[in-house]
């Protein structure tokens, strides 16, 4: 009776283990008062870091309670597809985690007060051992975490190449863009069983929530693995970003209309309109991302930006019954809140909607939100022409090892499509 007791009970602790250790775990978004989170390495080119093994990136913030809170720093290493890893800390960390965040400062001359955070990574007391996936956690001083982000360290053992094709369906030719790749391993390697220890992950413009994941080699070309799909690594291609600059706060700037002055600075960005259904048209912009920047004081964006009140407005013919218009961009890591959600006035026939952003160039569009989906670009249009940039992720679960290893990465733009 006591074995059977006992047995039951292991199975239901084996059941839970494997239902926690199999779930994906994605970025946990900050709360209203966490402002302006960038976090990337030093060339600053992705919107995340993706940093070989000893190479330093950072991560910084605002807190707009401006009380110079305490804030510490946790790290978690995760497989390939983002469910937690079996490894133990020792395993992927040197050192240790769980720090408090030392470099912080006051706001100066600001209508906005805040606090800035910076961390670097790796220092003195955290490096790291092995490549893949990992998530930086941020805790507040009562052990609450406040947000995290996605971040990546590779190696370089395989050769990529990659190119961006217009889709051999018609139906898609001129609104998908089809990415075709291989994977070739440095000094005339192989990769062991390819189908079941090599897996790769496709993103358009470093955003999570489109990721191509789980395609197998097509065929073999001698050591050099080649994924020339179609359909199964085909993305819609959107249309370029809109963009504002408030970058001087004080005066009307690229596509701000008008600003006011109460008791923060309020800019009135130009109307949008509707973009679906007109043609393509070329706009250099940065792929949703944004930038701090400041022309005022000593232009030290870190503490120096202000904070103002921007006021969006989209012109719709009609209200979109059923659907939920949301402003969308990297400000806030491509989250749909309340704070970025847009109302109807039907005085007006527009949606607006107010953020609270510091000083900066920053892109952006309006995205729809539907009871089970978010369509990207029902509101923009999706164009095969439009310019995007893919990352082929490679991880590798190498015989041996109990990690999946990233052990390259490829990039390539739309920019030039083929046929």
């Amino acid at each position: 009776m006591f074995k059977k007791g006992l047995l039951k009970q292991l199975s239901i602790l084996l059941v839970g283990s494997n239902l926690i250790f199999g779930q994906i775990v994605g970025e946990m978004n900050s709360p209203d008062f966490i402002k302006s989170i960038i976090f990337k390495s030093k060339n600053k080119t992705y919107q995340l870091p993706i940093v070989t093994l000893g190479e330093t990136f950072e991560i910084s913030f605002d807190d707009l309670n401006a009380d110079e809170r305490n804030y510490y720093y946790r790290i978690k290493y995760f497989n390939y597809d983002w469910t937690p890893s079996g490894l133990f800390q020792t395993e992927f960390i040197k050192g240790f985690d769980n720090i408090r965040i030392e470099n912080y400062r006051t706001s100066f001359n600001t209508l906005q007060p805040y606090t800035h955070y910076k961390l670097k990574l790796p220092n003195d007391k955290t490096q790291f051992l092995i490549s893949g996936n990992y998530i930086l956690e941020i805790y507040n001083e009562e052990d609450i975490m406040v947000f995290s982000r996605r971040f990546l360290m590779y190696e370089e053992k395989v050769n990529i190449g990659a190119a961006i094709y217009r889709s051999r369906d018609l139906s898609f030719y001129s609104t998908h863009q089809s990415v075709q790749f291989y994977i070739s391993p440095q000094n005339g390697e192989f990769l062991r069983d390819p189908e079941n220890l090599v897996h790769t992950v496709i993103l358009q413009n470093e955003q999570w929530n489109t990721a191509v994941t789980g395609i197998k080699p097509q065929y073999f070309n001698g050591n050099r693995l080649e994924y020339r799909y179609d359909e199964h690594t085909r993305f819609e291609g959107g249309n370029e970003y809109l963009f504002f600059d408030t970058k001087d706060i004080r005066i009307t700037g690229s596509n701000v209309g008008s600003v006011e002055l109460n008791r923060l600075y309020e800019s009135y960005l130009n109307t949008n309109f509707l973009r679906r259904g007109y043609p393509y048209s070329f706009n250099s912009d940065m792929n949703g991302d944004f930038f701090i920047r400041t022309v005022e004081g000593t232009e030290d964006e870190s503490i120096e930006a202000d904070y103002s009140w921007v006021h969006f407005s989209f012109s719709a013919p009609k209200f979109l019954e059923g659907q939920e218009v949301y402003i969308f961009g990297k400000y806030n890591n491509y989250n749909l809140s309340n704070e970025n959600k847009m109302y109807f006035n039907p005085s007006l026939e527009i949606y607006e909607g107010v953020m609270l952003l510091k000083q900066g160039i920053y892109n952006y569009k309006y995205v729809v939100k539907t009871s089970d989906k978010l369509l990207t670009n029902s509101l923009c249009d999706s164009h095969a022409s439009t310019e995007n940039r893919y990352l082929i992720l490679v991880y590798y679960n190498e015989f041996g090892t109990r990690h999946d290893a990233l052990i390259g990465f490829g990039e390539t733009s739309s920019f030039e499509i083929l046929d």
